[in-house]
């Protein structure tokens, strides 16, 4: 059977056991979405957000990129960040890396892959705040592991870097910014950093909002 066709019958069984277990499900779910949670994770199809958390359709708002990046040129992250911030009220906002990430691998390396390069470039700039420390790894692997974490930090700080994440602290007192690791091999998740509401970056990104804003 072609893989496609697979997938459209795997979800003919899931809406039956859903239906099973909850008659209205699809009608409940169908009527709003409050998530408070925004998961921000890599594109990698092995990390499903919802798959790994146990977490049902409605709880999670997810944002998927190559090396879960937080860029603020990036119209298309912004998008999802204001508008879980300020229509949805999330009250988390994850940021989830994995190890044995394609993205960082290629990023450590100095091969030319075409625009993915460019994206890429990103990584490269946490890798270059770090290299002291990275560069005194001198295990392949282990290097990349610990780049996956500094990554994963750094998105976390950039989030906090955001006028309208500021302006929901600052008015609301939410959202708690979370940095965590997925390990492919053992299936767990790893809580790296946490980020309370106000605690602001370094003043250079600090926003002053009017009263009235």
């Amino acid at each position: 059977m072609e893989s496609h066709k697979r997938l459209l019958l795997n979800n003919q069984a899931w809406v039956q056991r859903k239906l099973e277990v909850r008659p209205d499900f699809f009608t409940r779910l169908a009527s709003n979405q409050t998530p408070e949670i925004l998961w921000i994770g890599c594109a990698d199809s092995r990390v499903p957000a919802e798959e790994v958390t146990g977490a049902d359709p409605g709880e999670l708002f997810v944002h998927r990129n190559i090396a879960n990046l937080v860029v603020h040129t990036d119209f298309n992250a912004l998008s999802v960040l204001e508008y879980a911030t300020e229509i949805l009220h999330v009250k988390h906002i994850i940021v989830c890396g994995h190890y044995n990430c394609g993205g960082l691998r290629t990023a450590m390396s100095h091969r030319y892959f075409g625009l993915i390069n460019n994206w890429l470039r990103h990584v490269k700039d946490v890798y270059r705040l770090h290299t002291i420390e990275l560069d005194a790894i001198a295990d392949e692997e282990r290097r990349l592991e610990r780049l996956c974490e500094l990554n994963v930090e750094e998105q976390v700080h950039h989030l906090a870097q955001i006028s309208f994440v500021q302006r929901a602290w600052q008015k609301e007192g939410r959202p708690m910014l979370h940095g965590w690791v997925y390990d492919i091999h053992t299936g767990l998740l790893k809580d790296l950093i946490k980020v309370n509401p106000g605690q602001l970056p370094h003043p250079t990104y600090v926003y002053e909002f009017p009263e009235d804003s």
